[in-house]
């Protein structure tokens, strides 16, 4: 006899048991409570969905016990359980990195062990026993679980432009970063020096060296291509800190050269127009001498000629 069938009859016979000390109750609609539960075995039992709890519990305990994970060996379920912590522990520092942004400089460590996991998942070398995990946790299924959570990581790095600011191999911050953030900490400390002082235009004159130097420098990075979203970001903060909360502002040097060339060329049509019409007026000038010389003398030789 099957499960199914001992588990109805189980439970017809404990139907049955109390449907007579329900009857013995002051409660007048317990015949029609009996005859409602003596149905419910007849559906259940019939059913290939609704099954008894008897024999849910039974299934769920065999779930564990499929075959079909022993497809998984104990080296893959090992590098899956890695994965997992360090897929926490990088989700963890992206999270406080946020606001403000340093996802790069904080973070790069946890990103570099999730590669270096994923890689080891992902390769085509052999482990112990000559296994690979690549098709056990990356193709065995169509959601491909473990690839969208890694690529979904990867497109935040990616966007990011962490890669600019990383040295190779995940050690450490490039030079050209560090560098940035040594003059970002000594403007930062110049605000902050004044700023308490409560005197703004004493802090937009002693911090304006410090603060143009560290304009330069993120000129030149810019240029270089070696900025990510840590020093953009912080770049912008500071700028906002510097032109709207203290209202500071300061002549740019290249401004000088624009202005003299935008004067001469306004000047310039002025300056043709005034040369054109001189050098006009000398021209008509020496065309009208030789005229008036030359009716001085037909003058003078017919004076001659009646004296």
């Amino acid at each position: 006899m099957s499960l199914r069938k001992i588990s109805a009859l189980l439970t017809v016979l404990v139907i049955n048991i109390s449907a007579p000390a329900s009857s013995d109750g002051a409660n007048p609609a317990a015949p029609d409570s009996v005859e409602k539960l003596n149905q419910i075995p007849a559906v259940v039992v019939e059913s290939p969905v609704f099954k008894p709890a008897a024999d849910s519990y039974f299934s769920l305990n065999l779930l564990s016990a499929f075959p079909e994970d022993l497809e998984v060996s104990d080296y893959c379920t090992d590098l899956l359980h890695i994965f997992g912590q360090r897929y926490v522990a990088y989700v963890n520092c992206l999270v406080p990195a946020a606001r403000p942004v340093k996802v790069c400089q904080s973070c790069f460590a946890s990103y570099g062990s999730l590669m270096e996991i994923y890689t080891n998942i992902s390769s085509d070398q052999m482990g112990p026993g000559n296994v690979s995990c690549r098709d056990s946790l990356l193709r065995s299924d169509r959601l491909m679980l473990v690839y969208l959570l890694y690529n979904n990581l990867m497109d935040i790095w990616t966007t990011s432009g962490c890669t600019y600011c990383v040295a190779n191999g995940f050690q450490s911050l490039t030079n050209d970063t560090l560098y940035f953030m040594s003059a970002l900490n000594q403007s930062l400390a110049c605000f902050e020096k004044y700023q308490q002082q409560g005197n703004h235009s004493e802090l937009c004159k002693e911090c304006k060296n410090t603060y143009r130097s560290l304009n330069e420098l993120y000129g030149r990075m810019e240029k270089n291509n070696t900025l990510c979203i840590d020093t953009e970001d912080a770049m912008n903060v500071t700028r906002r800190l510097w032109s709207k909360s203290f209202n500071c502002s300061f002549p740019r040097e290249e401004t000088v050269p624009v202005i003299a060339v935008s004067s001469f060329m306004l000047f310039l049509p002025i300056i043709f127009y005034l040369s054109s019409f001189l050098h006009s007026e000398q021209k008509k000038r020496k065309l009208i001498h030789p005229k008036r010389a030359k009716s001085n003398t037909s003058l003078m030789n017919i004076q001659d000629k009646f004296s």
